[in-house]
């Protein structure tokens, strides 16, 4: 076996290193939710800004509920191999931007202590949309979220997402510091207004002085992230051991795309992550409104219909005419329900999503992008259907995204092998969907509560999304696939 990663000394002249010495900078960021995204994607773009701006901003990374990623790094002094693919090959990059690695899943004490340090300027999550205990409906907390509603109760030992914000800013508050800087990094609609809101819900259930402390103080700024990053195999390791001649049991792999577009509201600073290819704007939400649209809302219907036609990874779908057709077809219907966006080309755009869905050398799964398929599907798919209405625009595509996600959810296994819906409400949708027939199905999507009125009295649409999930519970996937494909007049 080949020594394990802990320096970026003796490594082969293609490696890239980090263009500084790691050791040379403090920890500026706690990061909460140390996956394979946040290194891909925050850890890599703080690399480049070490490299660019210096500064102490290195990260200490937090696992909230598995100790492995502190078992993987911590003996590599946080040194991880970041492989990037294109159609050209792998490259291998070392990353240094993590200072260290800590689980909180036992004890939150540590991971309390390094937010409420002085160093400490900024707190970035990447914990999935799941984890946060979010009510979109009120745009709070959701006191009913096992996380919130225990932390609730004992909120000085907190272990859920917004219990351990509060408390440390509260103890930040309490120690007469300034609050840290809240940025979310998880792929929802409008993050950090929604992430301020179910803080400062909770917060005003423990300490209404606290909650009026960080409304006045704390920034908490939008952000849109965008980089494709499957899951590491054994594989993803034994590229890295070939490519860097160690053994690196934090290896993660990614496309070379990336993309960060930011809210530049830091009062405490930040890093030069311009110089990773992060773009700071004033608002937000149209280039939010563009990926979720084109990028998510494609992935979506991709990953359903594509999943249930025995095509495990975006490559294969997209290998497929018949499924290439239908999500270029997609990526059509959603640009044209979007506003003209100053230094975008929509059409480029989503020429540069079919390129990077076709990557071979990327192994994304159809079943990992189609889990938390109920928190997704408002956001990426229904929220287009009234702005298509307005438009005088087909809603087909959008319908078909519809039919392919509760064929999903129904867990119908008439034509694929069995599996297990991974979705927060799976009980719920399981509960909804015992009947298997399309109008049994439909007549449910109502009390599930994932629409809105608007789209739930839009008996058109759901008369198309029916007929069309009638047909996926009839016929194989690949044929309702083949059929539809055939019948649209962008195939």
């Amino acid at each position: 076996m080949s020594k394990r990663l802990s320096t970026t000394e003796d490594l082969p002249g293609d490696v890239a290193v980090p263009g500084y010495r790691p050791q040379d900078h403090g920890t500026g960021i706690v990061h909460l939710g140390l996956g394979a995204f946040a290194r891909a994607h925050l850890a890599a773009i703080t690399d480049a800004a070490l490299a660019s701006g210096g500064g102490d901003w290195r990260i200490l990374g937090v696992s909230l509920r598995s100790a492995r990623p502190a078992d993987e790094l911590t003996p590599q002094n946080g040194l991880y191999t970041l492989i990037e693919r294109d159609g050209h090959g792998a490259r291998a990059r070392i990353i240094g931007a993590l200072s260290g690695a800590i689980c909180s899943a036992d004890d939150s004490d540590p991971a309390l202590e390094a937010m409420v340090d002085p160093s400490c300027r900024i707190v970035t999550l990447t914990v999935t949309e799941k984890a946060y205990g979010l009510d979109r409906a009120t745009r709070g907390c959701d006191p009913a979220h096992p996380a919130v509603a225990a932390d609730l109760v004992n909120p000085d030992r907190p272990h859920g997402v917004l219990g351990l914000l509060v408390r440390a800013l509260g103890m930040r508050k309490d120690r007469g510091l300034p609050p840290f800087t809240v940025l979310c990094c998880d792929n929802l609609p409008e993050n950090g207004p929604l992430l301020r809101g179910a803080v400062l819900d909770f917060a005003g259930r423990v300490s209404p002085d606290l909650a009026q402390w960080i409304a006045a103080e704390a920034a908490f700024p939008a952000t849109m992230v965008d980089r494709i990053t499957p899951a590491p195999t054994d594989e993803t390791r034994v590229e890295a051991e070939r490519l860097t001649g160690c053994t690196d049991l934090a290896a993660i792999e990614t496309e070379a795309f990336l993309q960060w577009v930011i809210e530049d509201n830091f009062p405490l600073g930040r890093p030069a992550w311009e110089a990773g290819g992060a773009l700071f704007v004033a608002d937000v939400a149209p280039y939010e409104e563009m990926k979720l649209r084109m990028l998510n809302g494609s992935h979506s219907l991709l990953a359903y219909a594509g999943f249930h036609a025995g095509k495990r990874y975006v490559r294969d779908v997209m290998a497929d005419p018949a499924l290439a057709a239908l999500v270029r077809r997609h990526l059509d219907a959603a640009a044209g329900t979007l506003p003209s966006l100053p230094g975008i080309d929509l059409a480029d755009y989503a020429e540069a999503l079919v390129a990077r869905f076709s990557n071979p050398a990327i192994a994304h799964e159809t079943f990992q992008i189609a889990m938390d398929g109920s928190e997704k599907m408002p956001q990426r798919i229904f929220a287009a259907v009234p702005q298509a209405r307005s438009k005088g625009a087909d809603i087909r595509s959008f319908a078909f995204a519809t039919a392919a996600w509760l064929r999903h959810a129904s867990g119908a296994m008439h034509d694929c092998e069995p599996y297990a819906l991974r979705d927060p409400r799976a009980e719920a949708l399981t509960a909804a969907f015992r009947d298997k027939s399309a109008e049994a199905i439909i007549a449910a999507v109502p009390v599930l509560g994932i629409a809105t009125p608007d789209l739930i009295e839009d008996a058109a649409f759901w008369q198309v999304v029916q007929s069309i999930l009638a047909e996926m519970l009839s016929h194989p996937m690949h044929e309702v696939i083949e059929r539809e494909a055939a019948a649209s007049p962008s195939s």
